[in-house]
C-alpha cells in the first residue's frame, strides 16, 4: 500500500504553506461558471501546484478568506486598491483558469500572474544540503507567491506575534466575520471580505477583547490602518525598502515585516528572524542542532543567500523536526478574563 495516498500533512508541512487541494473530476478546463464578472486563462512557464503555492495566504482550516474547494479550485476574497473581490482559481494541464467578480475583478486577474508565481525563479535555487533537495524534488511546483498587497498579510501576521496560531486564526476568523463583509460572487460558504481600514480602526476595545487580542497587538494594527495608503504603497517597494517603512510602525518589527514581504512580494530571501520554532527546525535538519538560535539559522542558510526564505520553506515541507521534549504553549483566553 506504501505511496498509494498522498502523505498526510504534519505540523512543520502545514506551516511551511502546504494546503491540501483536490485534484478535481474534470480532466480539461472546466465550463466557467454562471456569468462570473472576469475570466483570464494563462499559462504558466512551469510545474505549479495551487496549494503549495497559495498555501501561506490561508491563516488557518477556517480563514473565511480562503478556500479549497471539493472541486480542485481555490477562492480568495481580497480587498483590492479597486474595492472588494473574489477570485477563484483552478489548474489543469498546462493551464491555469482565473474568474473573478465584484470592484475588484479585474485588478485581481491582472494580479493573477504574480499571484502565481510569475515573477519568482525557483530556477535559480541551487540546493546544499540533501534534506532540502529531496524536499524541492518532491515539490516542483512550489512557487513564491506575490499578491501586491500589504495590510491583508500584515494585519494577520500582527495576530501572529507572541501568540499561538490556534489563538491567532481564532481572532482573525471572528474579526473578519463580524466587520468584513460577504465575498461577491458565488463563493462557496461563508467567505468574507477582510474589513476596510477604516472599519479597523473603528473596531471598539471590547470587541478586540472578546476576539483574545491584546491591548499591544490591537494597538498596532490601529497605527498600521491609519497609515494604511502608505503601507500599501510599500507593494511597490524592493522587498528590503518596504520592510524598512512597515518597520517605521511601532510594533512592527523585523519578524512581522518579513512574514508581510513573504507573501506581498514574493520575497525569496526574506527569512523569518525571532520565531520560537523555526530556528531550531532549520538547525535539526541542516546540522543536528535543535538548540539552534537566529544567528546560527542565519549562518546556516548562508549557503542559500538571496534563497534563504525558500530554503526555509523547503526544510519546513520536509516534515524533519525536532522531537518534541515540552508541552505546547498554552492556549489563553484573555476574552473570557
Amino acid at each position: 500500500m506504501a505511496g498509494r495516498f498522498a502523505p498526510r500533512p504534519t505540523r512543520a508541512t502545514v506551516r511551511g504553506g502546504h494546503v491540501a487541494v483536490p485534484a478535481g473530476a474534470a480532466a480539461g478546463i472546466p465550463r466557467q461558471s454562471a456569468a462570473p464578472a472576469r475570466v483570464r486563462r494563462w499559462v504558466p512557464d512551469g510545474p505549479l501546484d495551487l496549494g503549495l503555492t497559495l498555501g501561506p495566504l490561508r491563516r488557518g482550516p477556517g480563514d473565511p478568506t480562503f478556500r479549497a474547494a471539493p472541486d480542485g479550485s481555490v477562492w480568495r476574497a481580497c480587498r483590492t486598491p479597486a474595492g472588494p473581490g473574489t477570485l477563484r482559481v483552478r489548474a489543469y494541464g498546462g493551464e491555469v483558469l482565473g474568474e473573478a467578480w465584484g470592484p475588484g475583478a479585474v485588478w485581481l486577474l491582472d494580479a493573477l500572474p504574480g499571484l502565481l508565481g510569475a515573477a519568482d525563479t525557483p530556477d535559480a535555487f541551487v540546493p546544499r544540503h540533501r534534506v532540502v533537495a529531496l524536499a524541492r524534488h518532491r515539490r516542483p511546483g512550489l512557487r513564491l507567491t506575490r499578491t501586491g498587497l500589504v495590510l491583508e498579510s500584515l494585519i494577520p501576521s500582527v495576530l501572529e506575534q507572541k501568540v499561538t496560531t490556534v489563538e491567532a486564526y481564532a481572532a482573525w476568523r471572528t474579526l473578519v466575520r463580524t466587520y468584513g463583509e460577504p465575498a461577491p460572487g458565488p463563493a462557496p460558504g461563508r467567505m468574507y471580505v477582510m474589513p476596510a481600514p477604516r472599519t479597523w480602526a473603528l473596531i471598539p476595545s471590547w470587541d478586540w477583547h472578546r476576539a483574545g487580542v491584546d491591548d499591544k497587538r490591537a494597538s498596532t494594527i490601529l497605527r498600521a490602518v491609519r497609515v494604511a495608503v502608505r503601507m500599501e504603497e510599500a507593494a511597490r517597494m524592493e522587498p528590503e525598502a518596504a520592510r524598512a517603512r512597515l518597520e517605521v510602525v511601532p510594533g512592527i518589527g523585523p519578524w512581522t515585516s518579513a512574514e508581510v514581504v513573504q507573501r506581498s512580494h514574493g520575497a525569496a530571501d526574506a527569512v523569518t528572524v525571532g520565531d520560537l520554532h523555526l530556528p531550531g527546525i532549520v538547525g535539526w535538519a541542516l546540522a543536528g542542532d535543535r538548540t539552534a538560535d537566529d544567528a546560527e539559522m542565519l549562518r546556516l542558510l548562508e549557503p542559500y543567500a538571496g534563497q534563504r526564505h525558500r530554503a526555509a520553506r523547503l526544510i519546513l515541507l520536509s516534515g524533519r523536526v525536532p522531537p518534541r521534549r515540552a508541552p505546547r504553549m498554552a492556549v489563553r483566553d484573555i476574552g473570557s478574563l
